[in-house]
């Protein structure tokens, strides 16, 4: 089965998305920033339109290199999530290097244990994805948001096929960014891939007629 999770940024959003049928929601603020963790209130009120959200945990603009009090901080955003009743959360972090931060991931991964966790597209930039790839396996990573280290998944294809085959089945390859009606199911389709991300936007929301127009394709 094919799952849309679509990314919504305020109460509007989540319930546009959940009007069109998305199977989950990934849960921010601040999108015009890329994304940052959203407030409690938000998270309370998103979990209680009944979708299964999964909270993207980023403290701060700008890379994802992190030191060790933004770690502490992102890991306690993840156990307010958790105890607020949270699917999942939306996790990421590099060297400097660009590389895989495993002492980061592993201390927010100890933190979401139970939870389904996301690596997000801070992969776009490592510098080895294929290690990448499997460094995040290791690390217990359920899931990798990813435009295949392109401006849009649709350019990605090439990349994001090779990580879907690698993958084996080991973690979810969900493509995202540009995705819409008219080129999500190509991107399933080329990739391999089962899950998509979007944030299907009109006017600065989510739009539940194309949230629709993409989950009625699968």
């Amino acid at each position: 089965m094919k799952k849309l999770e679509v990314c919504c940024a305020d109460i509007e959003s989540v319930w546009a998305a959940k009007e069109g049928g998305a199977h989950r929601i990934e849960l921010c603020e601040a999108l015009e920033l890329d994304g940052l963790t959203p407030s409690e209130e938000l998270i309370r009120q998103a979990i209680a339109t009944g979708m299964p959200v999964q909270v993207l945990i980023r403290v701060r603009e700008g890379n994802f290199v992190y030191s060790s009090e933004e770690v502490e901080t992102m890991a306690a955003s993840i156990r307010l999530a958790k105890e607020l009743g949270a699917h999942g959360v939306v996790i990421g972090a590099l060297t400097p290097e660009r590389q895989i931060d495993k002492p980061a991931i592993a201390r927010m991964m100890e933190e979401a244990e139970g939870m389904s966790v996301t690596f997000h597209r801070a992969f776009d930039v490592c510098r080895y994805p294929l290690q990448a790839l499997e460094e995040i396996i290791a690390l217990g990573c359920h899931r990798l948001l990813t435009s295949g280290q392109q401006h849009s998944a649709f350019a990605g294809i090439p990349l994001l096929r090779q990580l879907t085959t690698q993958a084996a089945g080991r973690i979810i390859i969900m493509p995202g960014a540009g995705v819409n009606p008219q080129n999500a199911m190509h991107i399933l389709t080329e990739t391999g891939a089962t899950e998509i991300h979007g944030s299907l936007r009109r006017n600065g929301h989510t739009d539940a007629r194309m949230v629709r127009d993409v989950v009625e394709q699968f």
